[in-house]
């Protein structure tokens, strides 16, 4: 599958796909932390929710479209090292980070992810880094600290591990985003999340006692945060970024995925009755005004050929 080249139209429904997962996200997080302060391990919520995934998505792709199904064996270690060091890394440091610190922390520390594309870009894959897109990063992370409250964070006295697992989150969200974008490029989205989520949930059945978080006694509600996990909070927006990706590039995505933190924020004003501060408003005014230069600078690209076919026909 290709991704866009300078100059093609870039969807709409590329921007819906990041956003629609990063409201899923958003809500999944907070149901993490449910079930942290319930007892449940990091260790155990990352078991279920891969190997839920995995049996689901390994299921509906059967029903649905075999070929899916079917990779190369030259293709494995390509996988393999998608779901290990990518899917794998991602699930766990983010969950592991907000059992150890404040939520609002490990959101604040996962989204450097698009600061890391955008230098990734520029120095390894050496493409050009226009100034919308420096705009639109910087905004974006800035956005994200306010957002978040940030400035009210005393990051000297946070939780080290917690703090250096939120770093490796960053980390490995952008490998994960930038190296799921080159598998897009030959398969479709749900191929790549099928076997990224299978090696992911090999290495975690591996590296924690196989199947182990399933032998517990869960109460109902607990069942319920974590089928969503699995499904809402996984499968589906998982699924949905990769879509994204695949029409908007890894770059567009991840900066639009920042509305994650906004979209946490209004749920807990609305459900938990906390309030938003100014300085959080404005950071959220920053990812939106992000996203929308993306958009604008998307406007700008598709009817430059245009516009310079006009001028060349009028000379």
């Amino acid at each position: 599958m290709n991704t866009p080249s300078p100059g093609t139209p870039i969807p709409r429904k590329g921007y819906l796909f990041v956003i629609s997962a990063a409201v899923l996200w958003a809500v999944s997080g907070s149901a993490g932390k449910y079930l942290f302060n319930h007892g449940v391990t990091p260790y155990q919520v990352v078991q279920m929710r891969v190997t839920l995934t995995t049996a689901m998505l390994f299921l509906w792709l059967a029903a649905r479209d075999r070929r899916k199904l079917r990779i190369p064996a030259r293709d494995i270690l390509y996988f393999m090292v998608l779901g290990v060091t990518g899917l794998a890394m991602v699930q766990f440091t983010y969950f592991y980070t907000i059992s150890k610190i404040k939520v609002a922390a490990a959101i604040l520390l996962e989204y450097l992810a698009p600061v890391l594309i955008a230098l990734y870009s520029v120095t390894i894959a050496r493409e050009r880094l226009t100034w919308p897109t420096a705009v639109a990063v910087t905004g974006a992370t800035l956005g994200c600290y306010l957002v978040v409250g940030g400035y009210n964070l005393n990051l000297f006295n946070m939780n080290k591990a917690g703090l250096l697992s939120g770093l490796a989150s960053a980390v490995s969200f952008a490998w994960y985003s930038v190296h799921g974008e080159h598998g897009m490029r030959r398969y479709s989205p749900w191929t790549v999340l099928f076997y990224a989520f299978l090696f992911a949930a090999l290495f975690w059945n591996m590296a924690h006692p196989p199947l182990e978080s399933f032998r517990h006694d869960y109460t109902p509600m607990e069942w319920v945060w974590i089928l969503y996990i699995a499904i809402l909070g996984t499968l589906i927006p998982f699924g949905l970024y990769f879509h994204g990706i695949n029409l908007i590039r890894s770059t567009r995505a991840s900066i639009t995925a920042t509305l994650e933190p906004i979209t946490a924020g209004i749920v807990s004003y609305l459900f938990l009755g906390e309030t938003l501060e100014g300085l959080q408003i404005v950071g959220g005014l920053l990812v939106i005004g992000a996203v929308v230069l993306l958009q604008i600078r998307r406007e700008f690209d598709d009817a430059t050929p245009e516009l310079l076919r006009t001028r060349e026909q009028a000379s």
